[in-house]
Protein backbone atom coordinates (compact mmCIF):
# COMPACT_ATOMS: atom_id res chain seq x y z
CA UNK A 1 0.00 0.00 0.00
CA UNK A 2 1.12 3.76 -1.03
CA UNK A 3 -0.16 6.23 0.86
CA UNK A 4 -0.27 9.19 -0.88
CA UNK A 5 -2.45 11.90 0.93
CA UNK A 6 -0.60 13.82 3.87
CA UNK A 7 -1.46 16.76 6.16
CA UNK A 8 1.00 19.52 7.37
CA UNK A 9 0.00 21.06 10.94
CA UNK A 10 0.87 24.88 10.09
CA UNK A 11 -1.54 26.78 12.42
CA UNK A 12 0.48 27.06 15.56
CA UNK A 13 1.01 30.21 17.22
CA UNK A 14 5.27 29.94 17.82
CA UNK A 15 4.62 31.58 21.22
CA UNK A 16 7.94 30.35 22.68
CA UNK A 17 9.51 30.93 19.46
CA UNK A 18 8.95 34.50 20.18
CA UNK A 19 9.58 37.55 19.06
CA UNK A 20 10.75 35.68 15.70
CA UNK A 21 6.95 34.65 15.40
CA UNK A 22 5.41 37.62 15.92
CA UNK A 23 6.51 38.52 12.27
CA UNK A 24 7.03 34.88 10.64
CA UNK A 25 5.48 31.81 11.38
CA UNK A 26 6.77 29.35 12.64
CA UNK A 27 6.30 27.05 10.14
CA UNK A 28 8.65 29.76 7.50
CA UNK A 29 11.90 29.94 10.30
CA UNK A 30 14.94 28.55 8.64
CA UNK A 31 16.56 26.24 10.07
CA UNK A 32 20.11 25.09 7.68
CA UNK A 33 19.58 25.41 3.77
CA UNK A 34 15.25 25.78 4.14
CA UNK A 35 12.51 26.59 6.70
CA UNK A 36 10.68 24.27 8.54
CA UNK A 37 7.44 23.48 6.09
CA UNK A 38 9.64 23.70 2.85
CA UNK A 39 11.69 20.43 4.77
CA UNK A 40 8.06 18.81 5.65
CA UNK A 41 7.09 19.34 2.49
CA UNK A 42 9.79 18.00 0.32
CA UNK A 43 9.86 14.71 2.79
CA UNK A 44 6.32 13.69 1.80
CA UNK A 45 7.02 14.49 -2.17
CA UNK A 46 9.98 12.66 -1.95
CA UNK A 47 7.79 9.79 -0.06
CA UNK A 48 4.98 10.35 -3.06
CA UNK A 49 2.28 12.08 -1.42
CA UNK A 50 0.32 13.33 -4.66
CA UNK A 51 -2.70 15.34 -2.42
CA UNK A 52 -1.25 17.49 0.44
CA UNK A 53 -3.54 19.22 2.79
CA UNK A 54 -2.12 22.56 5.22
CA UNK A 55 -3.57 23.84 7.83
CA UNK A 56 -3.16 27.85 8.68
CA UNK A 57 -4.20 30.02 11.49
CA UNK A 58 -0.98 32.16 12.82
CA UNK A 59 0.32 35.02 9.74
CA UNK A 60 -1.57 32.69 7.69
CA UNK A 61 -1.31 34.74 4.49
CA UNK A 62 2.76 34.05 4.42
CA UNK A 63 2.37 30.60 4.24
CA UNK A 64 -0.34 30.87 1.70
CA UNK A 65 1.86 32.61 -0.24
CA UNK A 66 4.49 30.43 0.14
CA UNK A 67 3.20 27.54 -0.90
CA UNK A 68 1.85 29.67 -4.09
CA UNK A 69 5.28 30.76 -4.86
CA UNK A 70 6.78 27.89 -4.64
CA UNK A 71 4.64 25.96 -7.23
CA UNK A 72 4.59 23.02 -6.39
CA UNK A 73 3.64 19.55 -8.54
CA UNK A 74 1.09 18.32 -6.29
CA UNK A 75 -2.30 19.18 -5.13
CA UNK A 76 -2.32 21.32 -2.07
CA UNK A 77 -4.88 22.73 -0.28
CA UNK A 78 -5.47 25.05 2.38
CA UNK A 79 -7.57 24.49 5.66
CA UNK A 80 -7.94 27.64 6.79
CA UNK A 81 -8.28 27.54 10.51
CA UNK A 82 -7.91 31.52 10.78
CA UNK A 83 -11.27 32.50 12.62
CA UNK A 84 -10.36 29.55 15.21
CA UNK A 85 -7.65 27.48 16.54
CA UNK A 86 -9.08 23.65 16.16
CA UNK A 87 -6.04 21.96 18.21
CA UNK A 88 -4.21 18.91 16.87
CA UNK A 89 -6.92 16.57 17.10
CA UNK A 90 -9.54 18.89 15.57
CA UNK A 91 -7.40 20.83 12.93
CA UNK A 92 -6.64 17.23 11.49
CA UNK A 93 -10.14 16.27 11.17
CA UNK A 94 -11.21 19.11 9.38
CA UNK A 95 -8.39 19.27 7.09
CA UNK A 96 -8.42 15.90 6.07
CA UNK A 97 -12.39 15.62 5.54
CA UNK A 98 -11.87 15.09 1.28
CA UNK A 99 -9.58 11.86 2.14
CA UNK A 100 -12.54 10.25 3.33
CA UNK A 101 -11.54 6.46 4.48
CA UNK A 102 -7.94 6.38 2.79
CA UNK A 103 -5.16 6.67 4.98
CA UNK A 104 -3.09 9.81 5.68
CA UNK A 105 0.56 10.92 6.95
CA UNK A 106 0.48 13.78 9.34
CA UNK A 107 3.81 16.04 9.77
CA UNK A 108 4.43 18.72 12.25
CA UNK A 109 6.77 20.85 11.15
CA UNK A 110 8.16 21.93 14.58
CA UNK A 111 10.23 18.68 13.53
CA UNK A 112 13.32 19.58 11.37
CA UNK A 113 12.91 16.89 8.35
CA UNK A 114 14.98 15.33 6.35
CA UNK A 115 15.80 12.84 3.46
CA UNK A 116 16.80 10.96 6.25
CA UNK A 117 13.75 10.07 7.32
CA UNK A 118 12.52 8.60 4.29
CA UNK A 119 13.82 5.01 5.41
CA UNK A 120 11.72 4.89 8.31
CA UNK A 121 8.91 6.49 6.56
CA UNK A 122 8.39 4.04 4.21
CA UNK A 123 9.43 1.77 7.32
CA UNK A 124 6.43 2.98 9.03
CA UNK A 125 4.10 2.81 5.99
CA UNK A 126 4.60 -0.74 6.28
CA UNK A 127 3.78 -1.12 9.58
CA UNK A 128 0.30 0.70 8.82
CA UNK A 129 0.02 -1.70 5.61
CA UNK A 130 0.29 -4.84 7.89
CA UNK A 131 -1.35 -3.62 10.94
CA UNK A 132 -4.34 -1.51 10.07
CA UNK A 133 -4.02 0.52 12.86
CA UNK A 134 -2.86 4.32 14.08
CA UNK A 135 1.26 4.05 13.72
CA UNK A 136 3.44 6.97 15.29
CA UNK A 137 7.16 7.44 14.94
CA UNK A 138 8.66 7.45 18.06
CA UNK A 139 12.31 8.71 19.18
CA UNK A 140 14.39 7.61 22.71
CA UNK A 141 14.53 10.95 25.06
CA UNK A 142 18.54 10.39 24.82
CA UNK A 143 18.44 10.69 20.88
CA UNK A 144 16.84 14.33 21.15
CA UNK A 145 18.95 17.63 20.84
CA UNK A 146 16.28 18.98 23.20
CA UNK A 147 16.75 17.57 26.57
CA UNK A 148 13.55 19.12 28.24
CA UNK A 149 11.01 16.43 26.98
CA UNK A 150 9.70 14.15 29.60
CA UNK A 151 8.44 11.83 27.25
CA UNK A 152 4.98 10.40 25.39
CA UNK A 153 4.86 7.04 25.36
CA UNK A 154 6.82 3.32 26.24
CA UNK A 155 6.84 0.69 23.66
CA UNK A 156 7.47 -2.73 23.57
CA UNK A 157 9.36 -5.20 21.60
CA UNK A 158 5.85 -5.68 19.43
CA UNK A 159 5.56 -1.95 18.89
CA UNK A 160 2.81 -1.63 21.30
CA UNK A 161 1.99 1.86 22.92
CA UNK A 162 1.32 2.85 26.75
CA UNK A 163 1.44 5.67 28.67
CA UNK A 164 2.88 5.50 32.24
CA UNK A 165 4.43 7.81 35.00
CA UNK A 166 7.84 7.73 33.42
CA UNK A 167 7.67 7.33 29.47
CA UNK A 168 10.64 7.15 27.71
CA UNK A 169 9.78 7.76 24.04
CA UNK A 170 9.06 10.84 22.48
CA UNK A 171 6.52 11.54 19.49
CA UNK A 172 8.42 12.77 16.76
CA UNK A 173 5.57 14.22 15.03
CA UNK A 174 5.39 11.60 12.12
CA UNK A 175 1.75 9.44 12.37
CA UNK A 176 -0.07 7.80 9.61
CA UNK A 177 -3.71 8.18 10.84
CA UNK A 178 -7.35 6.95 9.04
CA UNK A 179 -10.51 9.31 9.52
CA UNK A 180 -12.40 6.10 11.26
CA UNK A 181 -10.29 6.41 14.39
CA UNK A 182 -12.04 9.71 14.75
CA UNK A 183 -15.45 8.46 14.91
CA UNK A 184 -15.91 8.47 18.29
CA UNK A 185 -14.87 11.95 18.84
CA UNK A 186 -17.92 14.31 19.30
CA UNK A 187 -15.96 17.40 19.51
CA UNK A 188 -14.50 20.41 17.24
CA UNK A 189 -11.66 21.23 19.19
CA UNK A 190 -10.16 18.36 20.76
CA UNK A 191 -6.05 16.95 20.96
CA UNK A 192 -4.76 13.80 19.32
CA UNK A 193 -4.02 12.98 22.78
CA UNK A 194 -7.42 12.30 23.16
CA UNK A 195 -7.64 9.97 19.98
CA UNK A 196 -4.66 8.08 21.51
CA UNK A 197 -5.77 7.79 24.46
CA UNK A 198 -8.20 5.85 23.20
CA UNK A 199 -6.56 3.79 20.64
CA UNK A 200 -4.02 2.68 23.44
CA UNK A 201 -7.10 1.49 25.56
CA UNK A 202 -8.56 -0.18 22.84
CA UNK A 203 -4.85 -1.62 21.82
CA UNK A 204 -5.46 -0.01 18.13
CA UNK A 205 -2.13 1.93 18.26
CA UNK A 206 1.57 0.92 17.33
CA UNK A 207 4.86 3.05 17.45
CA UNK A 208 8.19 2.51 15.03
CA UNK A 209 11.33 3.18 17.00
CA UNK A 210 13.12 6.36 15.16
CA UNK A 211 17.14 6.23 14.90
CA UNK A 212 17.52 9.27 13.88
CA UNK A 213 19.14 12.17 16.09
CA UNK A 214 15.81 14.08 16.88
CA UNK A 215 16.11 17.99 16.41
CA UNK A 216 12.76 20.01 17.28
CA UNK A 217 12.20 23.15 17.64
CA UNK A 218 10.60 23.48 20.82
CA UNK A 219 12.23 27.26 21.85
CA UNK A 220 13.64 30.32 20.66
CA UNK A 221 16.62 28.81 23.02
CA UNK A 222 16.61 25.71 21.22
CA UNK A 223 16.63 27.58 17.99
CA UNK A 224 19.71 29.77 18.65
CA UNK A 225 21.90 26.34 20.01
CA UNK A 226 21.22 24.73 16.38
CA UNK A 227 22.21 27.66 14.84
CA UNK A 228 25.72 28.43 16.65
CA UNK A 229 26.19 25.05 16.43
CA UNK A 230 25.51 24.48 12.95
CA UNK A 231 24.50 20.59 13.17
CA UNK A 232 21.85 20.78 10.27
CA UNK A 233 22.19 20.04 6.73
Amino acid sequence: MKINKAMILAAGLGTRMQPLTLKTPKPLIKIGNHNLLERSIDLLIQHGVKELVINVHHLADQIENFIKDKDLKIKVTISNERNELLDTGGGIFKGTESFHDDPFLVLNPDTVWSSKYKDELNLLEELYSKSKKTCLLVVKKSFSFDTSFKGDFNVDDDNRISRNHVNEFIFTGMQILNRKFFRKNKKKIFSMNDIWNDLIVEKNILALKSNQKFYHLNSINIYEELLKKNVID
